[in-house]
């Protein structure tokens, strides 16, 4: 991967001219007292560096006469590596990564000003370390000071997202076999979880099983915290306590991907605990079905972002009115937003080195984002009939043999040069599969 990382950066420093783009390492996180989450990089300072350690900073300056790509990293340290782990270090930071000069982390103040006194501008996210942006600010602010003198320094900060998220949404071979190892290792997860669920196991129980999966198959883990949700708690769209018993004639929500080379899966099923879906449950299902199937049909390049959703919306509009949930006029319905109440959030995300990975949805209002072949997203559209769910005036009382069924299908599309391809279709869908 190291050569694919260089060509990353190499890409970036074209694309920034005379400039210095800088990125932090990913702070450390604090679970209770002194014990700490396991690390997780930045994922924009691990796509162009692949380090994985803390305390380090990242410097690309393709105009510096020596040293295009400087790395700062923690020092060998024997003692706290005995706790924590082993360091890269310095000089091994330069060998393995690639870097043109390494330097300890300490010496980043004295050093950082070498790499920007003669770059026009200064590319850099100010991210949830305000510590670290002060420094970065006041560096800056010191340059400024004296650009009148030499005529030449940054004069202004332009964030990094705009240059680098454009190129991470565009996905490379070898970053696409991770992403379809981490969506075959959900798959199976996923399918086992299936065949384990059944009235009177507890939501928790199969959070197990489907984790068990992911850590036995190389994943890293959960790529989020994972969603077990049954009976009324599928209309949660976050739930993530998962300790309720499960009952027949209840839907189970499962909402879970494993992160594999720190790429995400994400992939959402709703299922019948005791194996048969009751018919209301079953008419609601075949809506959202629906409605998946023809989003997933235009995940085509060339199409807008847009119509993904768009064609998602209309379909489950048009079936909550034919059950008589909604009442009135599809497109006034559509433009008025009157189903919200019963399908909240967007049709999709980006996905890759994050879950909901980096990228712009719209240039503005009549500039939508393309489709391009490359891109990995989710559809996933739901239906949430939520109690006590505030209704427009307009609308009908909901009848109450709906109220507590939340389903929402979720699968990972890749848009190819032809059309697309569903990373995740080992996963039934379709009513015959889904019952048992």
């Amino acid at each position: 991967m190291q050569a694919e990382y260089q060509q990353r950066r190499e890409q970036l420093m074209s694309k920034i001219g005379n400039g210095t783009a800088i990125f932090r390492s990913a702070p450390t996180a604090v679970m209770h007292n002194d014990v700490e989450y396991a690390f997780r990089q930045d994922s924009d300072f691990y796509y162009l560096t692949g380090f994985n350690e803390p305390q380090a900073v990242a410097i690309l300056a393709p105009s510096h006469s020596e040293h295009r790509f400087v790395l700062f990293v923690q020092p060998k340290d024997r003692e706290k590596e005995v706790w924590s782990g082993y360091r890269c270090g310095v000089e091994a930071a330069k060998e393995v990564y690639g870097a043109s000069v390494a330097y300890p982390i300490a010496e980043l103040e004295e050093k950082l000003p070498q790499y920007l006194e003669k770059a026009d501008r200064i590319y850099y996210h100010l991210g949830r370390d305000r510590t670290f942006n002060d420094t970065i600010l006041n560096h800056w602010q010191r340059l400024m000071r004296t650009y009148p003198k030499r005529g030449t320094g940054p004069i202004a900060i332009e964030d990094t997202g705009p240059i680098l998220h454009s190129m991470r949404l565009m996905k490379s071979q070898a970053e696409l076999e991770l992403m379809r190892k981490a969506a075959e290792i959900a798959v199976e997860a996923h399918n086992h979880a299936m065949k384990f669920t059944q009235p009177g196991r507890y939501e928790y129980e199969v959070q197990a099983e489907i984790e068990h999966i992911f850590r036995l198959r190389g994943a890293l883990g959960p790529a989020y915290p994972s969603i077990v949700a049954s009976g009324v708690n599928s209309c949660i769209l976050h739930y993530i306590e998962n300790d309720r018993q499960m009952q027949d004639k209840e839907l189970l929500l499962i909402d879970a991907g494993c992160a594999y080379g720190y790429y995400n899966s994400d992939i959402t099923r709703t299922f019948p605990v005791g194996g048969k879906f009751t018919p209301e449950q079953k008419r609601l299902y075949e809506i959202v079905l629906e409605a998946q199937k023809q989003a997933i049909a235009q995940v085509q390049p060339g199409n807008p972002y847009k119509q993904i959703h768009d064609t998602a919306v209309r379909v489950l509009t048009e079936g909550l009115v034919e059950l008589g949930i909604l009442k009135g006029e599809i497109d006034k319905l559509i433009e008025e937003e009157k189903y919200k109440p019963y399908y909240m959030h967007r049709t999709g995300h980006w996905l890759g080195l994050d879950v909901h990975d980096v990228g712009v949805y719209q240039h503005g209002d009549d500039n939508p984002q393309i489709l391009q072949p490359g891109q990995v997203l989710t559809v996933e559209p739901g239906l949430y009939i939520v109690p006590d769910t505030k209704l427009a005036e307009d609308q009908p009382e909901t009848d109450p043999r709906w109220v507590g069924i939340g389903i929402r299908i979720e699968d990972d599309v890749l848009v190819t040069s032809t059309g697309h391809e569903v990373l995740t279709a080992g996963v039934p869908k379709e009513v015959a599969e889904v019952e048992r």
